[in-house]
């Protein structure tokens, strides 16, 4: 692509807070408690400036909140397609192409860096605990579909397969499988936490300009 970087600022939890608070009444209520459940997170986040662990921690819990849908336990519908067809009505729904900006403008040095980190890729982690799988030709073959995803405009692979890096990231923090604020294997976490940092507040935007779609039931809803 060419032409000069375009300006990418990351959306602040306030913007979102006032977006979803004009558009309250034209919003589902499940809708609506589900998006000020996420932008509550997203402003937890930008208090952890400072800390990639906990910043990527809330964050998760922000996506979490968006994508969650407690319909999916009744049809036995699992996780990793929900997470595609969520993915994808997103970029469907995406026409100003921010993700696919983030991804090209602000983004190609951490993703590429993400997507070529060992530590970051399930297979790898399943191999180690006994798996009988040649996880390096896939990770290979993974590095090479993340870059003909990136020069071929294929933002619902690419994102899937970023997201997919992170989600790994993500079991490492929440399972116990790192210790807070160590010296290894920063920089998988620093490139996650950035990352989703800038992701986060655009699907949440997107979600509430489209507030009137079918974004699933929540969990846990409130009870009186």
């Amino acid at each position: 692509m060419e032409g000069k970087a375009p300006e990418i600022q990351i959306i602040k939890a306030s913007l979102l807070k006032n977006k979803l608070k004009s558009l309250s009444g034209d919003l589902d209520e499940n809708n609506a408690i589900r998006l000020h459940r996420a932008i509550s997170w997203v402003k937890c986040a930008e208090e952890q400036a400072n800390n990639p662990d906990l910043k990527f921690i809330t964050l998760w819990i922000a996506f979490n909140a968006c994508y969650a849908d407690n319909d999916a336990h009744d049809f036995e519908l699992s996780e990793k397609k929900r997470f595609r067809d969520f993915i994808s009505k997103l970029v469907d729904f995406d026409a100003e192409e921010r993700f696919f900006k983030i991804l090209w403008y602000k983004f190609p040095g951490p993703v590429r860096l993400l997507i070529d980190n060992k530590y970051a890729y399930k297979q790898f982690w399943d191999a180690q605990r006994g798996d009988s799988i040649d996880w390096e030709s896939r990770f290979k073959q993974s590095q090479i579909d993340s870059r003909n995803y990136l020069a071929h405009q294929q933002v619902s692979k690419l994102l899937e397969l970023v997201l997919d890096r992170l989600y790994t990231v993500r079991n490492q923090l929440i399972h116990g499988g790192a210790t807070y604020q160590s010296k290894l294997n920063r920089s998988q976490v620093k490139d996650a936490s950035q990352i989703l940092e800038f992701l986060l507040p655009i699907i949440i935007d997107i979600m509430i300009s489209n507030g009137g779609e079918d974004w699933g039931v929540i969990n846990y809803p409130v009870i009186d």
